[in-house]
């Protein structure tokens, strides 16, 4: 029996992030969304269970409010960095979950990076 489109991507999600939690060494996970209208991230930090920063294309002052482009994923990236830096973080570990690292995503992790963070 194959598996379903959605199965197939959770357990790539899971893979991802099982392999990242073990290079962790305590420092923030940067978790990436995308869905077809919107894409958004978050900063958490998973031993203490909190989100310290996050930021969306469904934010308006972003306005991009329902896009799902490069140049959308870019200013989100940037959001996040200088989020990031008002929460006192400067490094964190990219997790893509389970979308490939090309496109929207990658735009999003080279703004970041330009921004300030390191991973």
């Amino acid at each position: 029996m194959a598996n379903s489109k959605r199965v197939l991507f959770q357990k790539r999600r899971l893979r991802v992030r099982n392999r990242l939690r073990k290079n962790a060494n305590g420092r923030p996970r940067l978790s990436v969304h995308r869905s077809n209208k919107n894409i958004s991230v978050q900063l958490i930090d998973d031993v203490n269970g909190v989100t310290l920063a996050s930021a969306s294309t469904m934010e308006k002052a972003l306005g991009m409010v329902g896009k799902n482009n490069v140049e959308a994923a870019a200013k989100v990236g940037a959001a996040i960095a200088e989020r990031a830096k008002k929460a006192k973080v400067s490094e964190c570990y990219f997790d893509r979950g389970g979308f490939l690292f090309h496109g929207k995503v990658k735009a999003l992790a080279d703004a970041a990076r330009e921004g300030g963070l390191k991973f």
